[in-house]
């Protein structure tokens, strides 16, 4: 699990811990403007980082030739303890190259 991962997970069980209490964590982006803006192969984290702000989470990707990439996380989430069954997530996952440019990115929610 990406550091990331562990972070939101701890973060959600100590709050779990609270009672019915509503929780956040991360921050929210503009996912839908984020899609329209990004191309593959040339845009940079420069400007990703203009648009989303700071990554909530950092990584690195070895593929089995070899090659290494970044991974940036962005997650945001919302909803009421204990029951998280309604809670609203959303998480976008960014991989760049050696440069800095976009190769692929991923993501769940909204």
């Amino acid at each position: 699990m990406h550091r990331c991962g562990w972070s939101l997970a701890i973060v959600v069980l100590s709050l779990s811990l609270i009672g019915c209490a509503s929780v956040q964590v991360g921050h929210d982006f503009p996912l839908g403007s984020f899609a329209t803006k990004v191309e593959r192969g040339v845009t940079t984290q420069t400007q990703v980082r203009q648009w989303l702000g700071d990554p909530a989470g950092t990584g690195v990707e070895v593929e089995g030739d070899g090659k290494r990439f970044d991974l940036w996380t962005y997650y945001h989430g919302k909803g009421k303890l204990p029951r998280l069954g309604n809670a609203k997530l959303k998480m976008l996952q960014i991989k760049f190259d050696s440069n800095g440019v976009v190769r692929s990115y991923n993501w769940t929610g909204e």
